[in-house]
């Protein structure tokens, strides 16, 4: 590949993968099939996690079922954020196919590759990275984000070493053939903690979260853990692809637990938001006259007052959230209140709460938990069945259309955490759920036709987690 392309510069060919440019994507095919990633590991079911093929073409016999299931070798492995051997970042280069899909297991380590272009509807099991290999090279292990990058390597953010210490935390490089070939950061430039990636090259940019360290949160939350030091709070600033650690932003008590991660989709643009979990609030990031980059609270969701859970105040617990490709909206979760939203961010500095909708959560009716307003009066959320279904768990992973005009949602975060604050999800399983999305004035309204129940899978009740659209998608392409 040239050297034009490795350092960010749109090549001048048109047939690599995905589109051009962001709006160029938003008039490509409507999805007609999504891959979910669902998990067996820490349910008490002995069986493999697996990737599902979901059918959500509306004009077909088996819309919202699983046509699918591509089970892993191994037990015990919690699949969890997929990503692409190629993307919008390879647009310009024709060699580049968007043929696998890059699945890091998170607890054991493992990197499954799965090709899912000879039969996007059956997709089959291409190479297994084993982590002992990973281990060996780098000393990563906990693999979490894997973003493609123009070069045609794959990146991983793995979140510590192999006894969970998030001082072991750093970025994994594959090549084309997804060999381990080192460490993507300068030595001594690894970050305090590890979580999720992006990055902007034309600004030479890509920032990095942290959540926290996995010998703390593969045991459950514990807010001990928090006063401990083993989660984290900072976005780490490094130089874009050279892998030097620039900066250190600290986003303090209002930013603890920041995951997700994303720029605006304009690659000329610097600004982008991250989700901080714990304190529930979507911060900006954004570069400064002198080149320096800075942070501000965009929205803050309030805590609830509640009786009969483990705390008086409940965070909303923002797990994920997405940015339309024409920059215009952002979508988030609060996984334990159990609403979506939807904000206009037109206006970067000023987002304007434009839609929401109840999906689940802690505080819906006939839930024993119940919310306080000031004035002492006790409300719980009105929660929708769907075709018959109690909606279980709170929403959690989001992936949106290309044309933004539905937005779909799964509810399991991580088994562990499952168990702990959802045990019902657990026990009858998870599910997808579709809402339909007003582009114009802004709203979200749930889809009564669609709803995928993973409660009925074969080998029992499965967890849901990141779902991704053959072609890619609003949160695993990047443009340059």
């Amino acid at each position: 590949m040239s050297s034009v392309l490795e350092h960010g510069v749109v090549g001048c060919c048109k047939s690599g993968p995905g589109y051009a440019t962001p709006l160029e994507a938003m008039s490509g095919p409507r999805e007609s099939l999504i891959y979910v990633t669902a998990v067996y590991t820490g349910t008490g079911i002995e069986k493999p996690d697996y990737l599902a093929t979901v059918d959500i073409d509306p004009n077909s016999p088996t819309y919202s079922k699983v046509i699918h299931r591509l089970r892993v070798p191994y037990l015990g492995d919690e699949l969890h954020h997929t990503g692409w051997n190629s993307c919008s970042s390879c647009h310009g280069d024709p060699s580049a196919d968007r043929r696998f899909l890059i699945a890091p297991a998170l607890v054991s380590g493992r990197i499954y590759v799965v090709d899912v272009k000879t039969n996007p509807r059956a997709p089959s099991l291409h190479k297994v990275v084993e982590p002992a290999d990973i281990i060996q090279k780098t000393g990563l292990a906990y693999p979490h984000t894997s973003h493609c990058l123009a070069s045609g390597d794959i990146m991983i953010s793995c979140l510590g070493d192999k006894d969970g210490n998030a001082a072991g935390n750093g970025f994994l490089l594959l090549d084309s053939e997804f060999n381990v070939t080192g460490r993507w950061e300068k030595p001594g430039h690894s970050p305090l903690f590890g979580y999720d990636f992006w990055y902007q090259p034309r600004h030479n940019t890509m920032i990095s979260t942290s959540w926290g360290a996995p010998s703390a949160f593969t045991k459950g939350f514990n807010l001990q853990h928090l006063s401990d030091g083993l989660y984290g709070r900072h976005l780490h600033v490094y130089s874009w692809p050279g892998g030097e650690l620039r900066q250190t932003l600290d986003l303090g008590d209002s930013g603890l637990l920041p995951l997700e991660i994303r720029f605006l989709h304009d690659p000329a643009k610097d600004t982008g938001f991250v989700g901080s979990a714990l304190t529930s609030n979507m911060i900006r990031f954004f570069k400064t006259q002198d080149e320096s980059w800075s942070h501000e609270v965009a929205i803050s969701v309030k805590p609830l007052k509640v009786q009969n859970w483990i705390l008086p105040e409940m965070p909303g617990l923002i797990t994920d959230f997405l940015i339309s490709l024409d920059d215009r909206f952002l979508y988030f979760v609060n996984w334990l209140h159990g609403d979506i939203r939807q904000y206009n961010i037109e206006n970067l500095k000023n987002p304007k709460l434009t839609g929401q909708v109840w999906v689940g959560g802690l505080i819906q009716k006939g839930s024993p938990v119940v919310a306080i307003t000031d004035d002492g009066e006790t409300w719980q959320a009105e929660v929708p069945e769907i075709q018959g279904n109690k909606l279980r768990g709170g929403p959690q992973m989001i992936q949106l259309s290309l044309d933004g005009k539905r937005l779909y949602a799964t509810n399991s975060l991580f088994s562990t955490w499952d168990k702990q604050f959802y045990p019902e999800l657990v026990q009858k399983g998870s599910h997808i759920i579709q809402i339909d999305v007003d582009t114009e004035k802004g709203g979200l309204k749930i889809n009564p036709n669609f709803f995928v129940d993973f409660g009925a899978e074969p080998d029992g009740p499965s967890l849901a987690h990141e779902m991704r659209y053959p072609g890619g998608d609003c949160t695993s392409d990047i443009w340059i």
